[in-house]
């Protein structure tokens, strides 16, 4: 695991004096208890309360997937804080690519049985800005992320066909996207209008780049981090995202639950406990590490925090 001290020192040379200002690393917390209970004591071990009408950004995950967070899992956490499960339909063809599909599907996987869903682009989307402007000009939302005081960004870390993994920035980014607003994320700027298509891309790193700067946003919106908060869970990590209706099987051991304020330091952690597993019977870090090779896939991490989201440095705080 990373941990780096920054220190500088001032006033040196004029007053012969001496003075180290330490820069405290962003907390990311751990538990290696997978349930219900494990991610409340998570939850709470980052000292932020989730107050007002609180959003809980999940992946409802394509129907015919079987690895997207389950509710038995999420239940005593979204009922603690009285969350509203938010989503956004999709961009390219499936059961989540319209309202009244999506609504279904999120039925079907049962949802319904523990709180409210909303899926925040059924009435239209909103534009909010972004500091980095260099593929993309705003971000393109749900139309419902103004009605929630509070976000819980709760993902399932995992691969991506296209980024290369999924952790929270990209639920943050491309999860709260309109469908059209998937689109100008992946096409890096170029399909602002287009909305229900399978959006290709061909500029990856400009992707990587506009999903970092669409994250930002979203922290930004909500109070510039003061009122979001961050949580990967680490199972059923297949090199597939949950958007996939035929993910591969996962070939990785279950990991735990990591939780922080710091989106950058937690996607970071994540990827390192991935990176340093020695590969053994039933626990093949291999295959998601050739995925995420292949997209670039830590470009996201690295862009995010030079553009100022958060820092890959970080303390892993165990609190089994």
């Amino acid at each position: 695991m990373k941990k780096f001290i920054f220190a500088t020192m001032a006033l040196v040379a004029l007053c012969g004096c001496s003075a180290e200002v330490e820069k405290s690393e962003p907390k990311v917390y751990m538990t290696t208890d997978i349930s219900a209970e494990g991610l409340v004591r998570v939850y709470e071990a980052l000292g932020v309360e989730a107050k007002g009408n609180v959003a809980v950004k999940i992946s409802t995950g394509e129907p015919g997937g079987k690895n997207y967070l389950k509710p038995a899992l999420i239940k005593n956490l979204v009922q603690k804080v009285n969350g509203t499960i938010v989503e956004c339909n999709t961009a390219y063809a499936g059961r989540r690519n319209t309202t009244e599909a999506h609504l279904e599907a999120a039925r079907e996987h049962g949802f319904f049985d523990i709180a409210d869903v909303d899926i925040m682009d059924a009435e239209g989307e909103i534009r909010i800005p972004v500091k980095d402007t260099t593929h993309i000009k705003y971000n393109i939302v749900g139309k419902n992320l103004a009605n929630y005081d509070f976000m819980i960004n709760l993902a399932h870390f995992k691969g991506h066909a296209m980024g290369g993994f999924g952790g929270v920035l990209k639920n943050q980014s491309i999860g709260n996207a309109s469908s059209s607003g998937k689109a100008y994320i992946h096409s890096a700027g170029r399909n602002a209008e287009v909305a229900k298509i399978w959006s290709y891309t061909d500029d990856q790193i400009g992707f990587l780049e506009s999903m970092a700067a669409a994250a930002q946003s979203v922290h930004d919106y909500f109070g510039g981090g003061e009122r979001i908060i961050y949580i990967n869970v680490m199972n059923n990590m297949s090199i597939d995202c949950d958007c996939d209706a035929h993910p591969a099987d996962p070939l990785l051991k279950d990991v735990g639950i990591l939780a922080s304020t710091d989106p950058v330091a937690l996607d970071q952690a994540c990827l390192d406990i991935v990176f340093n597993i020695k590969p053994s019977e039933g626990n093949d870090n291999g295959p998601l590490l050739e995925r995420i090779a292949s997209k670039h896939g830590t470009h996201i991490v690295d862009y995010a925090e030079k553009i100022g989201l958060g820092s890959k440095s970080y303390e892993l705080v165990n609190i089994d």
